[in-house]
């Protein structure tokens, strides 16, 4: 896979990530979603998720520091999406809008920071 080809997979992450927020906020107004607190919390359940673990992702690039940072960074981003979306089905609005602002909040920022730092690292490298 190409620098190009990774970097535009990261565009993708950052944009489908960003959505998250939305997506959980709505869930907190309602009490509903159409997605399962065990869907939000599984890594390996979102596109990006299935791309970084994907054991076709060529080696040279999931042997890195940023791959393992990212997966690493990625799996407490849901674990974090999926405590506020149990807190939001369970009713517990302003405990679920907390950890959205807070834990969630600060994991989904870590997990763009980390992204732009390794497409910066792709582009460096190209």
């Amino acid at each position: 896979m190409s620098n190009a080809q990774l970097v535009a997979q990261i565009d993708n992450a950052i944009g489908a990530h960003g959505l998250w927020k939305m997506q959980l906020r709505s869930a907190i107004r309602s009490g509903r979603s159409d997605m399962t607190v065990p869907q939000a919390s599984g890594d390996c359940n979102c596109k990006f998720g299935q791309w970084l673990h994907d054991p076709a992702f060529d080696p040279s690039h999931r042997s890195t520091v940023p791959h393992t940072v990212i997966g690493r960074v990625h799996a407490d981003f849901h674990r974090e999406a999926g405590k506020v979306l149990q807190l939001a089905l369970g009713g517990s609005g302003a405990a679920a809008n907390a950890a959205l602002e807070g834990p969630f909040t600060e994991v989904s920022e870590k997990l763009v920071r980390a992204l732009l730092k390794w497409k910066s690292e792709l582009r460096i490298a190209a």
